[in-house]
């Protein structure tokens, strides 16, 4: 079976310390298959006007909201495999539009103007959508993930995020996973991905342990740094010029 180029699903996130993934690990042991890929490195190149204007939208929690990404999956070369991404969400439902086509071609097609390697309908969307907002890479963000789907319900997933990573210099997938942390050291992300409702077994598990939904984007959350490093920046400034 191929990699799906299109997704439709609710996406839950939660924090959760070390302490209860440890909890958590014979659930899913008992309902849960691991990825194929086991624990992996993921890094994203997140693409945005000159202002920002994607994720400052996204940050007033619209109804319907559009980001741009390309994905790898560890430290690319040119010939690498990598995934152009439209990810969309409207009334919670997160719909997910991809493509893939090697680093260098991406890297051509985004940032160079020039024409795509193929001539798809979801490289049509993409095209209509940069022609929209003339974009240009704005954060690479990079994790550690384990992604479990579910035995049952294939379509059923939860991935596992640490070492959340963020830098807005060096955007480029060929360079490493590196750059300021996001999430607390003892702390992990989990998102619950599901076109139906969630297992019964998960939902006691969360509220046995206190476990709360969160509102929570990685890009958000790098961006929010940006903005209070350019302000100590100016102070600092303002500090030595005084």
């Amino acid at each position: 079976m191929g990699t799906p180029t299109t997704f439709k699903r609710k996406e839950v996130k939660y924090f959760i310390t070390y302490d209860q993934r440890a909890k958590l690990q014979a659930l899913l042991e008992e309902h849960m298959s691991p990825d194929s890929f086991g624990r992996s490195t993921i890094m994203n190149i997140y693409y945005d006007t000159d202002n920002m204007e994607l994720i400052r939208h996204s940050m007033e929690k619209p109804v319907y909201k559009e980001k741009l990404r390309v994905r790898s999956y560890g430290t690319a070369n040119p010939e690498t495999t990598v995934f152009v991404e439209l990810k969309k969400k409207y009334k919670g439902i997160v719909y997910k539009r991809r493509v893939s086509m090697s680093q260098k071609d991406a890297k051509l097609w985004l940032e160079k103007n020039e024409i795509a390697p193929k001539d798809t309908q979801i490289i049509r969307e993409i095209d209509y959508f940069t022609h929209a907002h003339p974009l240009k890479p704005a954060v690479l963000l990079s994790y550690e993930r384990e992604a479990f789907f579910g035995k049952e319900d294939p379509e059923f997933r939860m991935t596992f995020d640490d070492a959340i990573l963020w830098r807005d210099y060096d955007i480029c997938l060929c360079k490493g996973a590196y750059g300021k942390a996001i999430l607390p050291p003892e702390m992990q992300l989990l998102e619950v991905k599901a076109a139906l409702g969630m297992p019964m077994w998960l939902t006691r598990f969360f509220s046995e342990n206190n476990i709360f939904k969160v509102s929570f984007s990685k890009y958000g959350s790098a961006y929010k740094e940006m903005i209070q490093d350019d302000i100590e920046n100016i102070e600092r400034r303002n500090k030595y010029s005084a």
